[in-house]
């Protein structure tokens, strides 16, 4: 395994996986946690255990005034979004539903949602969206049975092309059922101002556009009173003398020790995010784009799926070039230049087929914060050698 050195700089591009270098804020937010007070909170009553559940609770605060949430007890944190998303589907759905949801998905979405179709509990219609991945709301609107549809799940912006779902307008054919939106690739990098939205449950991952560590992330209800069951239960630190699962939030849903040295880098991430201004951070990465698709479109062996706008999409752009798979493209981008980028169906084969990349997959070219117009260039000339090669 190769090792960087102090002379080995990988240009990074794909934090459409995980965001990457976190901010030194993170790092100290993690050490600092885990140096000082990482005790088990809400379990003890000394002073060390006191100041984790303080901390605990002061990240839930963060995660909730970032999302525009009135009541932080209506952050659920887990560990990913894959989780959160696991938590709403199976919590929320009953024998005989009908869920609504699009061919863009993730598979954290699709495969819990297979796997109850196929024991019978429920039934699916996946909307097709169009080859560059934007949802079809006539048709999902049409999808909706008023009397079985209890939920409708999309995703805010895909992780393989990156095209943003306009949540307002799905939320108004969405009917009487519940709307889970996955903001796993947006949450950090795309307003999401969960005041003004219908949106019922949103799921979020701390570790990509957050800036936070892995191994967190959660779910956010809109008003707590949603009929979720949990996916887990066992010791909360609350109502101990009962062996049943307490029913008052956040506790109903999060069992066992939490991340508590997680929580707190989730927390300084969010600030780090916040202080640079999320705003800002979209058109950071819209300029990234512009400049990239600037570059590519026009060399004639290299195929750009998606919407190919910066205004229509996140700071992810798949490709292929032709003659070349695309696991072959990204072993030369990293042998040859340095450059760390994502091949394959990126846990994503329905957005292939509809995008018209499966069973091959793309190479995804994914943007953050830290990404700079140098870093782009080259990619750009990487590209642009393999093309002539």
């Amino acid at each position: 395994m190769r090792q960087v050195t102090p002379h080995r700089h990988p240009v990074y591009f794909d934090h459409a996986a995980t965001s990457f270098p976190k901010p030194e804020a993170v790092k100290r937010a993690v050490v600092e946690h885990l140096d000082k007070f990482s005790a088990n909170p809400g379990r003890s009553g000394h002073f060390l255990s006191l100041e984790a559940s303080r901390s605990l609770f002061e990240a839930r605060e963060t995660v909730a005034d970032f999302f525009h949430v009135d009541d932080s007890r209506k952050v659920l944190f887990a560990r990913n979004a894959t989780e959160a998303l696991n938590l709403a589907i199976y919590g929320l759905l009953r024998q005989g539903d009908h869920v609504v949801t699009t061919s863009m998905e993730h598979n954290s979405v699709m495969r819990p949602l297979r796997d109850l179709e196929a024991r019978g509990v429920i039934q699916i219609s996946v909307v097709t969206s169009s080859p560059e991945g934007v949802a079809d709301i006539k048709a999902l609107a049409k999808a909706v049975r008023p009397k079985q549809t209890r939920l409708m799940v999309v995703n805010h912006a895909s992780n393989v092309v990156g095209t943003l779902v306009d949540i307002g307008k799905i939320a108004e054919v969405k009917g009487n059922a519940y709307l889970l939106v996955d903001a796993a690739q947006s949450a950090g990098c795309i307003p999401i101002d969960l005041s003004s939205l219908s949106v019922d449950f949103l799921a979020f991952t701390g570790h990509k556009a957050l800036q936070g560590p892995q191994g967190t992330g959660g779910l956010i209800l809109k008003t707590g009173k949603e009929p979720l069951t949990p996916l887990v239960r066992g010791g909360t630190g609350s109502n101990s003398e009962f062996e049943k699962q307490p029913e008052f939030l956040p506790d109903k849903f999060e069992s066992g020790t939490p991340n508590g040295c997680g929580a707190s880098g989730l927390a300084a991430g969010i600030q780090v995010v916040k202080e640079r201004g999320v705003e800002e951070i979209r058109g950071h990465e819209k300029k990234m784009m512009g400049k990239l698709l600037e570059g590519i479109l026009p060399m004639d062996r290299i195929h750009v799926y998606g919407p190919r706008d910066p205004e229509k999409q996140s700071a992810v752009v798949s490709i292929n070039v032709e003659g070349m798979i695309s696991s072959e493209v990204g072993f030369q981008l990293d042998r040859n230049f340095d450059i760390c980028v994502r091949t394959g169906l990126h846990c994503a084969p329905s957005a292939h087929k509809t995008i018209g990349s499966f069973p091959q997959g793309t190479v995804r070219i994914s943007m953050g914060m830290t990404n700079t117009e140098d870093e782009v260039e080259e990619i750009i000339q990487a590209l642009r050698w393999l093309v002539s090669h």
